[in-house]
């Protein structure tokens, strides 16, 4: 199950659009059913969970946090993508593509650190050729 909440309220987004991006993602990488949630937050509420979580007193784009377990109802629960959207969108200002775009590349972003990649083990290569495959027919500068 795929559960996508728009906790903040200065953006509207197509949350269906991020869903499909994950049940995608979640078919390349041949998952069976798993349970992820995607969060769209403000900046408060980032920089509260990374301060909890990784005591790093900032505002930050994306969180993940991976748990790869098993329920006890059995069901397999792959991990949380915490996005904020303010950032987001300061970050695609100036950019060709604009805030969707963004949120579209830091939702792959978080997804492939649930997959277990990190900054230091082929996060780039690896999210590189994901936005191709997922993002492909849209505007190439990224």
């Amino acid at each position: 199950m795929i559960e996508v909440l728009n906790r903040q309220k200065r953006h509207r987004l197509k949350k269906n659009k991020f869903r499909n991006l994950l049940e995608r993602l979640i078919e390349h990488y041949s998952l069976k059913d798993p349970e992820i949630v995607l969060a769209f937050v403000n900046n408060r509420e980032i920089k509260k969970l990374n301060q909890k979580f990784l005591k790093r007193d900032k505002v930050t784009d994306v969180l993940s946090f991976p748990l790869n377990e098993k329920k006890a109802d059995g069901r397999f629960y792959l991990g949380d993508i915490i996005i904020s959207v303010p950032r987001a969108f300061d970050q695609s200002s100036g950019t060709s593509y604009g805030l969707e775009r963004e949120l579209e590349i830091l939702t792959i972003h978080g997804f492939l650190h649930l997959m277990g990649f990190e900054h230091t083990k082929g996060l780039e290569e690896e999210e590189q050729k994901i936005r191709k495959l997922m993002l492909k027919g849209r505007n190439a500068k990224e």
